[in-house]
């Protein structure tokens, strides 16, 4: 269960991630103002907060996300706002917060990248050094990967595109997801880039192997897993 912390003044917007993060069983709590949201999360320990560019109270989010910072507090932040200009969106990770969505959203990409970011601090807080999935292991001291005993030898780009995946395992991860984490675009280039590095990892890491790992999930993005989706 998570401890979350929601800072957005739309009272609709912020009741409707709440239900939802309510039915999967997390715990919430709501703040409509800046000063509000500063005071909570300053005063609380939180698994992550979801926090709104703009609010009212003479403090915004960016604000409030500045000074979480300023103390040292490590926690996740996800800004979710109305203001999609690529500049705004450098301003909300250079003032520290871990992931940017623009509104309108998709709840379940919402709670994927939530996911993502737990998982990453919780696994960060163990300083895990080695990430293993069925047989499929990568050590990201030595920048190894290795199937059943068998070297693989993949490209820098395919390394941090395989670490994203099982980082997420389990989990479906949206192009968008990748294209930030993996090529550092803020934006969709429109190309198959992530199509063609998928196609080439996939032949790297499952062929020959079994169970396959990587798989499309239709309309959505990518998963690894040793279960096959239901497409």
């Amino acid at each position: 269960m998570w401890h979350c912390l929601i800072v957005e003044d739309d009272y609709e917007n912020a009741r409707y991630i709440a239900k939802g993060l309510t039915e999967l069983k997390h715990k919430t709590v709501i703040c409509n103002n800046g000063p509000e949201g500063l005071k909570k999360a300053l005063s609380e320990q939180w698994d992550i907060i979801i926090l709104d560019r703009m609010l009212p109270g003479n403090i915004d989010g960016l604000s409030i996300l500045s000074t979480l910072r300023s103390t040292g507090n490590k926690t996740p932040v996800i800004i979710l706002s109305a203001l999609s200009a690529v500049d705004e969106k450098v301003k909300g990770l250079k003032s520290g917060c871990d992931d940017y969505m623009t509104k309108p959203f998709s709840f379940s990409e919402l709670i994927a990248r939530m996911e993502a970011l737990i998982r990453r601090t919780t696994r960060n807080d163990q300083t895990a050094q080695q990430l293993q999935v069925a047989d499929l292991k990568l050590d990201l001291v030595t920048r190894k990967v290795d199937r059943s005993g068998t070297h693989i030898n993949l490209q820098p780009r395919e390394f941090r595109l395989l670490h994203h995946l099982m980082l997420n395992e389990g989990n479906v991860v949206t192009r968008t997801m990748l294209l930030e984490a993996v090529w550092d675009y803020r934006f969709d280039p429109q190309s198959n880039v992530i199509d063609v590095q998928i196609s080439r990892l996939r032949r790297k890491i499952d062929t020959g192997f079994t169970p396959a790992l990587i798989h499309t999930v239709r309309g959505e993005g990518y998963l690894l897993s040793t279960q096959a989706p239901d497409n």
